[in-house]
């Protein structure tokens, strides 16, 4: 279908007008003053995934080459249609330069466009285990449920540190969006793909927090985007594998679900709000025809009444509506790549993410096809060409009202400072401050403890893997006036013969678990599902020997302490075998395992808090049964 159809005079007419009501500066009124066409709107209404890119047709199997240049190609896609923004993953990001140079490509093709529209160029750097930049490059936090569990002591102190750090950071890298901060208020411990990216489960502290931090980055000129509206706190699927079901009333999604939402909106003007692949059916009972002809309630991603409906007219938020990735299975599972765009847009989402895979010469026609299907829906009427203008004209206020392109005058600039603000020693301060607040004593109920990690001579850590072992020897060794002898247990090893000897031989087991496994959010997304299935066998192997272990810790009646190293859920289930237990909600390691203060925090936190070396002040900020319920 031609820009010219039936549905372009109405489109032109409201165009003009709203472009006219923009109160641009003088200095970036060329970059928005071009009248679009219909496909330019819509090529601004999408954000392309460039993870991964092949020069030829994978022989066997799918693309896994990272894109970490910009072929000419794909330059020539965003450049040509006028593409609105892209996301960047782990795989895209690997050094400082390289970065910088591949976002400078990146709206170099966007300066080519006929609109001449700098791009969205986005990220999830939510801190914790949701982090795309290298941990040693940049300062990635203990995450969100770190932050929940300092908010008794230091209020929304760390939210906002974490806020202007993360935007300090990334908007030298040439990085305006971050998808963060999550507010979901997890109040299932069975979340498999929230639980500890949540500040925690009652909704004022999620609202409290996140908005600190969505304050934070947009007063530094980072674009924020709340996410997952209307909320994934109360789900046991993850909506990239399948399509969860909020059984919540009305009542209930206005009072825990909505609220984070409705207090941010009213008072921090969140850039973007990001959609949940979610049946709420309380707020949509509609239904519609799957693919295979199923009936099924409507997702929030794809639900006038809920998009429209509760976030534009209850909510009253004007801002940029995005998707969450549209290859989720969620959504993919029921529709056409075509289908969930149409769709989606006409609910009143402003942006697709991920609508169509580009990964390989064969695949880049789909992006046409793409646009010439969504071209022919606002045409007969499937999108509403007023809204489709009223759509683009909230991207492009948001584009004009952020410095969307680096604010050095050189590239050579852009790189110095990149440089001198990436893991800088204040930021990687700030990230040991935050990972030492949140350390939570969660048993013993009193200050003392029943043993004292400095009188042994002989540890045993019992850890996940090798990484996290060396992690935390290497800090207790960095942190204690005394050497210790340090043997490892990795739970990833088959052999546990040894095992009984090395318990007997230690003066003290700190063992330590990581619950629940990795999401597909935590590695990247649906391009991991292999991954993904490889974790769970070897999620499911680690239990299996801790398990195996814990009887053997008993029966010698060692001095045990349990670090629950990620959702503080598992503490129900282990808290017992030990007699000393701490949470951290946080497990990562750099790529130099033994590195101080350059991307290891959580261990050294760690390492300090079992050395009493200073006041253990976290608090639980969700219900642990048997401790805190």
């Amino acid at each position: 279908m031609s820009c010219c159809g039936r549905g372009y005079s109405a489109v032109w007419g409201v165009l003009l007008l709203s472009v006219s009501l923009i109160a641009m500066p003088l200095n970036a009124a060329a970059l928005f003053k071009t009248p679009a066409s219909v496909k330019q709107m819509l090529g601004q209404k999408l954000m392309l995934d460039l993870r991964y890119y092949c020069a030829e047709l994978p022989v066997q199997g799918q693309c896994r080459t990272p894109m970490t240049q910009l072929p000419p190609e794909l330059a020539a896609l965003i450049r040509d249609y006028d593409i609105g923004g892209v996301i960047l993953f782990a795989e895209n990001l690997h050094s400082i330069e390289q970065i910088v140079q591949l976002n400078h490509d990146l709206q170099q093709a966007a300066a080519e466009s006929a609109l001449k529209l700098p791009l969205f160029i986005s990220i999830d750097q939510e801190g914790g285990r949701v982090a795309r930049l290298p941990r040693s490059l940049a300062t990635s936090f203990a995450g969100n449920m770190a932050i929940g569990a300092t908010f008794a002591e230091h209020g929304t102190k760390y939210a906002a540190a974490v806020g202007r750090v993360l935007a300090d950071e990334l908007l030298p890298l040439g990085i305006n969006v971050n998808f963060a901060p999550t507010i979901d208020v997890n109040v299932n411990p069975l979340n498999p793909v929230i639980n500890v990216r949540a500040f925690g489960e009652d909704a004022k502290l999620v609202a409290e927090l996140g908005g600190a931090m969505t304050a934070a980055m947009q007063q530094r000129g980072m674009i924020a985007a709340l996410k997952h509206f209307p909320g994934h706190g109360d789900t046991e699927v993850d909506s990239h594998l399948g399509l969860p079901r909020v059984e919540h009333s009305a009542g209930q999604i206005r009072q825990i679900d909505l609220k984070p939402f409705a207090d941010i909106i009213s008072q921090h003007a969140p850039g973007m709000i990001m959609t949940a692949h979610i049946q709420y059916p309380a707020l949509d009972n509609s239904t519609f025809t799957s693919k295979d002809g199923e009936q099924m309630l409507k997702p929030a991603t794809l639900s006038r009444k809920i998009l429209h409906g509760v976030l534009r007219e209850e909510l009253g938020y004007n801002g940029v509506i995005v998707t969450d990735a549209l290859d989720m299975a969620g959504i993919s599972k029921f529709f056409t790549h075509t289908e969930a765009v149409v769709q989606t847009f006409a609910a009143g989402a402003d942006i697709a993410l991920m609508p169509v895979k580009l990964q390989h010469p064969g695949e880049l026609p789909a992006l046409a096809k793409l646009l010439d299907a969504l071209a022919t829906a606002v045409d007969n009427g499937d999108i509403s060409p007023t809204e489709l203008a009223e759509s683009y004209q909230r991207i492009v206020t948001l584009k004009q009202q952020y410095p969307l392109l680096p604010q050095a005058k050189t590239q050579a600039l852009q790189l110095a400072q990149a440089k001198a603000s990436l893991g800088k020693p204040e930021h990687r301060q700030q990230e040991l401050l935050l990972a030492k607040a949140a350390i939570t004593q969660v048993k013993p109920a009193t200050a003392d403890w029943p043993l004292t990690v400095s009188d042994s001579k002989k540890l045993l850590l019992v850890l996940p893997d090798q990484m996290k072992a060396q992690a935390l020897a290497a800090a207790l060794k960095h942190y204690a006036k005394q050497p210790f002898d340090i043997a490892v247990i990795s739970l990833q090893q088959t052999d546990l013969s040894q095992a009984a000897a090395q318990i007997a031989a230690a003066d003290l087991v700190i063992s330590g678990f990581i619950s629940p496994m990795q999401s597909l959010a935590d590695i990247g997304g649906m391009d991991d599902l292999t991954g993904i299935r490889n974790i769970a066998a070897a999620y499911e192997r680690q239990t299996q020997q801790y398990e195996t272990l814990l009887p053997l810790i008993n029966a010698q009646k060692k001095a045990h302490i349990f670090l629950s190293l990620r959702a503080p859920y598992d503490i129900s289930r282990y808290g017992r075998h030990a007699d000393v237990v701490l949470a951290s909600y946080a497990y990562n390691t750099a790529e130099d395992a033994s590195a101080m203060a350059a991307g290891n925090a959580t261990y050294e936190a760690l390492a300090q808090a079992l050395l009493r070396l200073y006041p253990l002040t976290g608090k639980l900020p969700v219900t642990v049964a048997g401790y805190n319920d």
